[in-house]
């Protein structure tokens, strides 16, 4: 059973407007870039299903966080089945992302009361997640289906709509600030966040600055 509450996961990922996205096989490795990102101020986090044995990575991520990142919530990503999201639900994920939308999906979250957010790029496919029950859907890949342009014509016919972008997003400035003018309710961030270099040199405080700045960026383009 998630630990944290639909409102809650909601409320995480609201409040900061960044979940960062990462994938790496290597228990330790994945650990360390966690606990950078919440040091950083993140406080809810996408580890992706994205190799073999990515359910056993991440049931040792899960049951660690309680203790050492005990304020994180920690998803899953890259789920296209439902047997995948009921596994990584068993497993403690508190919200499942997928790179499209799957209703069976839908319906075995909302069993569980576990957000789903789809990867969606019409806004057809937008509708009928909704209708399904996903509060928060995603628009992927986010800068090959119209990037910000895309959300903000989405959001003129839609305003109830909750969006979060994820492709094309990095944690820059004018980046950054394009999205959130456009009306994202949260952006999904990746490489751009974890540079290979920074990662093989075990250098986890750049992680965690960088996580700092983003959010720092997110917060005054709210403001605006």
């Amino acid at each position: 059973m998630a630990r944290f509450s639909k409102i809650e996961v909601f409320q995480a990922m609201m409040s900061t407007g960044m979940v960062p996205v990462f994938y790496n096989a290597d228990v330790e490795i994945s650990k360390q870039v966690i606990k950078a990102c919440y040091e950083g101020g993140v406080r809810a986090f996408e580890f992706t299903n994205r190799g073999d044995f990515a359910h056993e990575t991440f049931g040792a991520l899960s049951r660690w966080v309680k203790t050492e990142c005990p304020e994180l919530i920690l998803g899953v990503g890259s789920v296209v089945d439902a047997p995948t999201a009921a596994l990584f639900i068993q497993l403690g994920a508190n919200f499942v992302v997928g790179p499209m939308f799957n209703a069976e999906v839908a319906k075995l979250c909302n069993r569980r009361c576990v957000p789903y957010t789809p990867g969606c790029g019409s806004v057809t496919e937008i509708g009928q997640a909704q209708e399904a029950g996903c509060d928060l859907v995603k628009i992927f890949p986010a800068g090959n289906v119209g990037g910000p342009s895309f959300v903000k014509n989405v959001l003129a016919p839609m305003p109830w709509s909750m969006i979060m972008a994820t492709g094309a997003v990095e944690p820059e400035r004018d980046n950054l600030t394009a999205w959130f003018k456009a009306g994202v309710t949260v952006v999904g961030m990746g490489s751009k966040l974890f540079p290979k270099d920074d990662i093989a040199a075990g250098n986890w405080s750049a992680i965690a600055e960088k996580c700092r700045a983003a959010l720092d960026i997110i917060a005054e383009a709210r403001k605006k």
